[in-house]
């Protein structure tokens, strides 16, 4: 069967991205057909185009890691799910297409009465969040938690993850639209500025007190900053290096910049201050990716009835075109929340 999808074939600027016709396999056990409707789009697929994202495939390669669609086809075995079920699903790569095959254990339910879009913008980033804060920070009530990148995806997705959970919720963004939304709509005791020192009136709104968990997404002189802040027992959580891709193509002389300025700690160097250090990465769970399951059925009764929402900042095509528009408003650091990639009949 022949189906299109958004590839990348050289690495550049957001225009390198191209739609190909592509022979889609038939589903096999364990595995079903999904008419995509919506994808997400997270910074990690502009990582990958500019050539400084970890794990890929072999160029060319299609980027997404999630999806929202229809089931077309089930493959043998398959159970739980039906030829025109609405799901939601997580892929390593290929979620920029208007078809793709899944394995069952990678599909979840479709989140109430959520629109393909809202239910595009959930996977990564609310599971991204979840196990941030409940498993790698094994957080608690009425500990206090700062989330850099509070007004992107994750960071949408964390501070109502922490406020649902009991805890005081610091935030940095990079505009006062931002950081207002995440203050007055999502709960946050307060949010500073990420592109001036944040540190200095975060420090006087604590008292004298500090910070319990701290996610990072950003690295350099901020994971220093987080490091800083953390007291007794305190956790940082580090899944990204946005420091490192501040432009549209590969700079290397900049991503060294950020690696450099990011601190390194020797395992002994955390002893004395009671502090802990982890890392996230979903697509690296391996033997623990059920993981990922536990984290959305705790979750889901909340998308159902409205206490976790998707922050859905702009829908763009499901296309080449589409695609890179979205890649140029995600550089230019211009999003709320999430961007979604909707098929055009959608």
């Amino acid at each position: 069967m022949q189906s299109r999808a958004i590839f990348i074939d050289r690495l550049g600027p957001p225009e390198r991205l191209e739609e190909r016709a592509f022979e889609l396999p038939d589903p096999g056990p364990g595995e079903v057909h999904l008419k995509v409707l919506a994808a997400g789009v997270n910074f990690a697929d502009l990582m990958m185009r500019i050539g400084l994202y970890g794990t890929v495939p072999p160029r060319p390669f299609s980027p997404g890691f999630e999806v929202a669609g229809q089931v077309e086809r089930c493959g043998e075995g398959v159970t739980g799910f039906a030829v025109g079920d609405r799901v939601v699903a997580m892929k390593r790569f290929g979620g920029y297409a208007r078809d793709v095959i899944v394995p069952v254990k990678q599909i979840f339910p479709w989140p109430g009465s959520l629109s393909p879009a809202e239910a595009a913008a959930i996977p990564v980033v609310f599971l991204t969040a979840w196990v941030c804060l409940f498993r790698s920070g094994a957080c608690r009530a009425r500990e206090r938690l700062l989330v850099l990148g509070a007004g992107g995806g994750v960071g949408t997705a964390a501070v109502q993850l922490g406020v649902s959970a009991g805890l005081t919720v610091f935030g940095t963004a990079g505009n006062e639209a931002k950081r207002d939304f995440v203050r007055d709509k999502l709960g946050a005791t307060a949010c500073f500025n990420s592109r001036g020192d944040w540190e200095t009136p975060l420090r006087r709104e604590l008292s004298g007190n500090t910070i319990d968990i701290a996610l990072d997404p950003v690295g350099g002189e901020a994971t220093a900053a987080c490091r800083r802040l953390l007291g007794p027992l305190g956790r940082l959580v580090v899944y990204g290096l946005s420091e490192a891709a501040p432009g549209k193509r590969k700079n290397w002389l900049r991503a060294a910049w950020a690696w450099l300025r990011t601190p390194r700690f020797h395992p002994i160097d955390l002893i004395q201050p009671n502090i802990g250090i982890s890392g996230v990465h979903l697509l690296h769970l391996g033997a623990n990716e059920g993981v990922l399951r536990d984290g959305y059925q705790e979750m889901l009764p909340g998308f159902c009835n409205g206490d976790l929402f998707p922050v859905l900042d702009r829908t763009f095509s499901l296309s080449a075109a589409g695609a890179a528009a979205a890649h140029h408003y995600l550089h230019d650091r211009k999003n709320l929340g999430k961007v979604v990639l909707i098929r055009d009949e959608e």
